[in-house]
């Protein structure tokens, strides 16, 4: 069965309360017929951040808004709006908006199915399953 092309309107879709400052949009996911996309829109709140993980795919993420700090593989990268990032499968990554505004990050996954594993951890999960919304570091 092939997928239905769709456009997907940003103010109807359910927005994700991750915590500690952390929420997401999904986008283009599995759900939809995606095989080989995943994607979606996530804000995070002046201190907030996401715990060091890995995935099984490649990602991409595009600052949309404000100022972040991305951690790949234990190097800390400042980021402005519309820097991007390229993360290969397995190298593990985080990001933090140590700013005083709001910072948003659009991400890219090349799979259908994506698991994160958490590197603190070695946990893996779902990709955005109610085990992996509580992303901030415990």
């Amino acid at each position: 069965m092939s997928a239905e092309a769709k456009v997907l309107t940003f103010a109807d879709l359910p927005v994700v309360d991750r915590g500690t400052g952390v929420t997401t949009r999904l986008l283009v996911h599995r759900g939809l017929g995606s095989e080989s996309l995943t994607n979606g829109f996530t804000r995070f709140e002046p201190g907030a951040k996401i715990a060091l993980h890995t995935h099984n795919c490649d990602e991409s993420v595009v600052v949309a808004e404000g100022e972040a700090i991305c951690e790949i593989d234990g190097v800390r990268v400042p980021m402005r709006q519309w820097d991007t990032t390229f993360v290969p499968a397995g190298v593990p990554h985080r990001f933090l908006n140590e700013s005083g505004r709001p910072m948003a990050i659009l991400w890219t996954y090349a799979a259908g199915t994506v698991t994160r594993t958490f590197v603190e951890t070695g946990i893996t999960v779902e990709h955005m399953s109610v085990d992996d919304r509580a992303v901030a570091p415990r």
